[in-house]
């Protein structure tokens, strides 16, 4: 008895699928540019008193009171944190677009002089300088210290807190832009 065999060719494996890529720094920023957030001044008292805006912060955790900031590591205010071991958060409101302007600028003074050109109270905690008429400011301790990239991650338990009714300064886009809230309870 003879059999038909008939050759049939292994199916072509499939090639390999091109594997995970990482996204470009450019392709990061244009897809961030699509996040609304807030406007906050990060701040360091005493002698190593600095400032600058940021939108990277978050609230961590309600019990303990937690939250965080991430700075990059060629800032002043990396290091100055690190030396002082607490800072300061303002909230800015929409009227405050110039002060978020100014603490963006690389060309301001440094140090404690930069302060001159804004309205401010010291924390009670930290000496912290905080912007007057703020939506809303807390002051910090260093508690934990994380590696993000060129970035770090600063963890702080907050010491103290207010705020004031108002309306929001936001980042989107590429740009400031104002929010007012409904009405807010207590």
């Amino acid at each position: 008895m003879t059999e038909d065999r008939h050759l049939v060719a292994a199916p072509t494996p499939p090639a390999d699928p091109p594997g995970p890529q990482e996204a470009t720094r450019a392709d990061l920023r244009q897809v961030m540019a699509h996040f609304a957030t807030g406007v906050t001044v990060l701040t360091v008292g005493g002698e190593h008193a600095t400032g600058m805006t940021a939108n990277a912060f978050s609230s961590v955790s309600l019990d303990p009171p937690l939250v965080l900031c991430c700075v990059v590591r060629t800032a002043r205010l990396h290091d100055a944190i690190l030396h002082t071991g607490s800072f300061g958060v303002s909230v800015l409101g929409a009227e405050q677009e110039g002060v978020a302007r100014y603490f963006a600028d690389k060309k301001r003074p440094s140090g404690p002089v930069q302060f001159d050109q804004v309205d401010w109270f010291a924390g009670a905690n930290t000496g912290a300088p905080l912007v007057t008429d703020s939506l809303a400011w807390i002051e910090c301790s260093l508690r934990e210290v994380f590696d993000g990239g060129d970035h770090s991650i600063f963890v702080g338990s907050v010491l103290d807190a207010g705020y004031r009714p108002g309306h929001a300064l936001l980042f989107f886009g590429s740009g400031f832009h104002q929010i007012t809230p409904p009405a807010l309870s207590a």
